[in-house]
């Protein structure tokens, strides 16, 4: 692994354990799931259907809140902020690519990577929207709204307006699971190209295990708990 230049991992997790309750009983997702990821790693988390991978994944962006254990992100104890706090830790440290792209409908593709640096106030938004979507190939797709776009063009999208904010981490999981096995490679290669371009270190959830050698080092999970 890397070694953050502040001395601190991007992202770790402390005996991080989930359960939920189904009926009379209680299901654990994640169990005791320990882990350090420095600045500049690439990590694969993979694993069957079932074993906690997009669990794990909302539990680092605080999306989800753990049963016991905690995770600090950027030096910070996430789960003792407030929802507006965690929110704003997000906006600054986190970029997320989703399966299913999470664009908003109603948005232009312009619109969507612009948003989250108007969220955080910033007054270049359109102009550094424009040029990362000049750089994914989508320069003349500015005002194409998402249902007129194929789906690997929806998930540069996505990817640009993962990467505007210029994050420390990025979190992707399965960017390629709703793509065709050829638009899923130049994804692939795109985001590792920017991933590289910007330092930008990543926890990628993936199925794939060509995608996953890619990555420096991964986390096996199964059943919910880390097993290589």
């Amino acid at each position: 692994m890397v070694d953050d230049p502040t001395g601190k991992p991007v992202v770790q997790t402390f005996a991080l354990t989930k359960c939920v309750s189904t009926g009379d009983d209680q299901l654990t997702i994640l169990e005791d799931i320990n882990l350090k990821v420095n600045s500049g790693d690439s990590v694969a988390v993979v694993g069957a259907s079932g074993s906690g991978k997009s669990t794990l994944l909302g539990l680092l962006a605080g999306l989800d809140v753990p049963t016991t254990g905690k995770v600090q992100l950027g030096g910070e104890d996430i789960f003792l902020l407030d929802e507006d706090a965690r929110a704003a830790l997000r906006g600054r440290i986190l970029g997320f690519v989703f399966q299913s792209f999470q664009l908003l409908p109603a948005l232009t593709a312009l619109e969507n990577v612009m948003l989250p640096l108007e969220l955080m106030g910033a007054q270049d938004a359109q102009t550094a929207a424009r040029e990362l979507l000049q750089r994914v190939g989508l320069g003349m797709r500015l005002t194409h709204y998402p249902r007129q776009l194929s789906g690997g063009e929806q998930q540069r999208i996505a990817i640009a307006r993962a990467f505007v904010t210029q994050p420390q981490l990025l979190l992707a999981d399965e960017p390629t699971g709703n793509l065709d096995s050829a638009t899923g490679a130049q994804i692939i290669e795109l985001m590792f190209e920017l991933n590289r371009e910007l330092g930008t270190t990543l926890i990628l959830v993936t199925h794939d295990e060509a995608l996953s050698a890619r990555c420096a080092s991964r986390i096996r999970l199964a059943a919910g708990r880390v097993v290589d």
